[in-house]
């Protein structure tokens, strides 16, 4: 697994030894040797992390980390602070910061790696989100979910396994300010859980009743769960313990002893990590949504639409039931739209949107196809079945005046063709039969129902 990594660091020997090893690794490797400079060259080049020194004059890492977590561009970019200090404030203070991760120097080239790697995959389950929201947002489908939409840090869902009782408790007291934290011995009733709403699984790798990373594992491998993150709580002197943890997957280590600021500040970082997450998803499922959507009244839009036409007639060849279908033109829309405005044509479209579902079966596939233009889709269906429908439609429409912007009421009327599918039909000559039916009806005056057979 490969990567674009950024060296950052004022001391030009360290450059070059991390830059040696990860070569080595088949990294590509970029370097600088400022904050400032560092900032510019992860907006430009977008690494996959960033290995970014302390103790740095001008601008410290601590700051460089701070502006880069605090820049739209650059936040989903994994930082890991590197330093000579081994002091426990300067570790939280650079979680706090923002940086997913802080390792010391002399550097241990396994446990670097394997955090390295660990990051990585993150970095590309993130960037995938970002490419798909950002495709939907090009395409014109992706829009705000929520105006001025905040993401929360705190508030998270925590499941922490462990069978220490001591240091559970320890744990629950710190997390509780923060969190909604609940407690599990029991790893079948943990894997359970994990496939709920969490924002976090923090597991002891050193239960005696349980084997922490099997649980890690069996997580991993499970797709309901795979996307939970984990925080592993590991002895750093059990190096081994600590490099299969990482191997595994789990987002972020966290040594014991525990240390109740530092468990607070990981445990942040995390919940931050997957809300941010969370909101890629929910703006791609949106923009999903939005790409099989009329925006205007609700209904399946026309690419929707000709998808599952298609689906249906190849299954009607295939000896499945016939497929009928209906397509409904407004009568006299244009008249609205010079007469009242395009505002009230817009409310007459909505409000027939809302009659046409009524009236239709949950089976059935109401979309506009455009301007005035509806198409229901009606899978296993008779045509004389699909006639009487499209006269409900009709009547319905007619039976009440539609009210608009003003208090004006205005009566509407619509045209429909009906066809169903025969042996060897394809979309088009079904759909042209159902054109041919509503061009017939209006000829003959608008407001009724025309069924063509093949």
């Amino acid at each position: 697994m490969t990567a674009r990594i950024l060296v950052v660091d004022d001391v030009e020997a360290n450059v070059r030894l991390l830059e040696a090893k990860l070569t080595l690794e088949y990294y590509d490797v970029l370097a600088c040797h400022d904050g400032a400079t560092a900032l510019n060259l992860a907006e430009t080049e977008q690494p996959d992390i960033i290995l970014l020194d302390v103790m740095m004059p001008g601008m410290d890492g601590f700051e460089t980390c701070r502006r880069l977590k605090g820049d739209p561009a650059t936040r989903h970019i994994p930082v890991v602070l590197v330093t000579a200090l081994d002091g426990r404030q300067d570790r939280i203070k650079g979680l706090e910061a923002g940086a997913d991760d802080f390792v010391t120097k002399p550097l241990d080239d396994a446990v670097l790696f394997a955090r390295v790697k660990s990051l990585v995959r993150l970095k590309l389950v993130m960037d995938e989100l970002r490419e798909r929201e950002e495709a939907g947002r090009r395409m014109g489908v992706s829009g705000q979910i929520e105006a001025g939409a905040r993401l929360r840090e705190s508030g998270g869902r925590v499941l922490l396994v462990d069978d220490n009782v001591r240091q559970a408790e320890q744990i629950v007291a710190e997390l509780g300010r923060e969190h909604r934290v609940s407690i599990e011995t029991d790893p079948e009733a943990a894997k359970r859980q994990a496939g709920g709403p969490l924002d976090l699984m923090i597991i002891n790798t050193a239960a005696e009743t349980f084997d922490g990373l099997r649980l890690i594992a069996q997580i991993r491998s499970t797709e309901t769960t795979r996307g939970v993150p984990m925080l592993a709580v590991v002895d750093p002197v059990e190096r081994p313990r600590l490099l299969k943890a990482l191997e595994l997957g789990v987002n972020d280590i966290l040594p014991r002893p525990v240390d109740a600021e530092e468990l607070a500040a990981r445990a942040r970082t995390q919940v931050r990590r997957k809300r941010y997450a969370d909101f890629l998803r929910q703006k791609l499922d949106y923009s999903l949504e939005m790409a099989v959507t009329d925006a205007l009244t609700g209904l399946h839009n026309r690419r929707y639409m000709v998808g599952q036409l298609s689906d249906f007639v190849r299954g009607a060849n295939r000896g499945a039931g016939s497929v009928a279908l209906l397509v409904i033109d407004i009568d006299h829309f244009k008249a609205v739209n010079d007469g009242f405005g395009h505002d009230a044509g817009d409310e007459v479209l909505a409000e027939f949107a809302v009659r046409l579902a009524t009236n239709v079966r949950a089976v059935d596939l109401p979309c506009r196809m455009g301007g005035e233009e509806f198409v229901v889709v009606m899978p296993d269906t008779r045509l004389e079945d699909a006639h009487r429908i499209a006269d409900r439609i009709r009547r319905d429409v007619a039976a009440a005046p539609f009210r608009i912007l003003g208090g004006e009421h205005l009566s509407i009327t619509v045209s429909i063709g009906v066809s169903a599918t025969q042996a060897g039909d394809t979309p088009e000559s079904l759909m042209k039969r159902a054109d041919e039916g509503v061009y017939e009806a209006k000829s003959a005056g608008r407001n009724r129902v025309i069924a063509r057979a093949a």
